[in-house]
């Protein structure tokens, strides 16, 4: 079902406030290539913050300008792109209630995050509702808006197969309207008898023989119909497979490489190891963290040779140095031919010139808040428009719309 909706990418984030290079190697730099690609709606997961910090709301609202400022110096473009706050779009609160009632308890607790962030959060209380439904929340987030891509890392993999198990139990449970194969006949009946036959046939030949090929070319067949109505469109969708018609939209993963930025100090970059460089921050900070960053021990005095392998550094080379510097940093370290801060300043120059186009952009949004403000507020009525499109869908499937 590749193009029964555009290819919508959806991706959201926490609101932790001021973000740092590894968030910008990590999804950022992701984010502003597949808004060049797809359609893409980036949203403020600030529900999700609550999910684990319900007890000290106070700061998401800043955190929340301060990212989305990060956002768009990195390059988001709300041009190209949907930018909104997932509790102005209430729509999501909605779903995810209904997928609620029809969600086996077994399948949250199953989820390999929630034994897991209960074990690295011991000290909040998660033993609530909202902290056991949140990866449902999250299935709401991406179904609301029939997204056919979800940017992952490995670890959220199991996430986005959750999703498309709702989705699945949903059009199972619901997609069985009154008169489905009727009505199905009679949208294939519009495509006209030579069509109409072909899709028959490859019909047949995935539902005797499970030929997925066939499957796959009678999609296409309804992919490049114009005349069929989107309902028609859901329900010869899931005509095609045997099931019913398809109200939600199973999205894919699209694998993102884990990022590569290291800390200050080797480790993985976060805030709480107090080891990185945020996007905004000064050119004189930035200088100054790298010059006092760790090296390696074994290199004492400037006359000592070292292993570039032991020092934090050489993982901030393997960064943003071509090969003809790694081999300057390599023989100069191992040979004493180059000392710590001469090492240490072509990566200063690089994230330098990493940070200065983001400084530069986000300065209009420092200066004037009211124009992120108006972007979000934009973005908010498009996401809106967007998931009352499904909720409509959702609500008459289920029964819901009393008129």
């Amino acid at each position: 079902m590749a193009a029964m909706y555009e290819a919508r990418v959806l991706s959201g984030m926490r609101p932790t406030g001021r973000l740092h290079l590894g968030h910008y190697h990590g999804v950022l730099k992701n984010w502003v290539r597949l808004q060049a690609e797809y359609t893409c709606l980036f949203f403020v997961a600030d529900w999700h913050a609550l999910t684990t910090d319900y007890a000290e709301p106070g700061a998401i609202q800043q955190n929340t300008w301060d990212m989305v400022i990060d956002w768009l110096a990195a390059g988001v473009d709300p041009g190209q792109a949907i930018l909104f706050i997932q509790s102005q779009v209430p729509e999501h609160a909605e779903l995810h209630l209904l997928l609620s009632m029809m969600t086996p308890l077994g399948w949250l607790e199953r989820v390999p995050t929630y034994k897991d962030q209960q074990e690295k959060l011991a000290d909040k209380d998660l033993s609530t509702y909202g902290f056991l439904g949140y990866p449902l929340l999250q299935s709401a987030d991406i179904l609301i808006y029939r997204s056919k891509f979800v940017p992952v890392g490995e670890d959220q993999v199991p996430h986005v197969e959750f999703t498309r198990e709702t989705a699945r139990r949903f059009n199972h449970l619901y997609g069985r309207e009154p008169g489905f194969e009727e009505k199905a006949k009679a949208a294939v009946k519009k495509m006209g008898t030579k069509k109409a036959r072909l899709l028959n046939e490859l019909r047949t030949k995935f539902l005797e023989q499970g030929d997925a090929e066939s499957l796959a070319r009678a999609q296409a067949l309804l992919d490049d119909q114009q005349n069929l109505s989107r309902g028609d469109r859901e329900r010869l969708y899931g005509w095609l497979d045997g099931g019913g018609k398809k109200i939600l939209v199973e999205p894919e993963v699209l694998l993102t490489e884990a990022s590569r930025m290291p800390g200050l100090d080797g480790q993985k970059m976060s805030k709480s190891y107090g080891n990185t460089i945020a996007l905004r921050e000064d050119p004189e900070s930035v200088a100054r963290k790298v010059r006092t960053m760790p090296t390696d021990p074994a290199r004492v005095k400037r006359t000592d040779p070292g292993t570039p392998e032991k020092c934090p550094v050489w993982a901030l080379h393997l960064v943003y140095s071509d090969e003809a510097r790694k081999e300057w940093v390599q023989q100069g370290c191992t040979t004493a031919g180059i000392g710590c801060l001469e090492c240490k300043q072509p990566i200063i120059d690089a994230i330098q010139a990493e940070l200065a186009p983001m400084r530069e952009r986000a300065q209009a949004y420092i200066d004037d808040p009211t124009l992120v403000k108006n972007i979000v507020a934009d973005g908010c009525e498009k996401a809106r428009r967007l998931a009352e499109e499904t909720m409509r869908d959702v609500r008459e499937a289920m029964g819901l719309t009393h008129t």
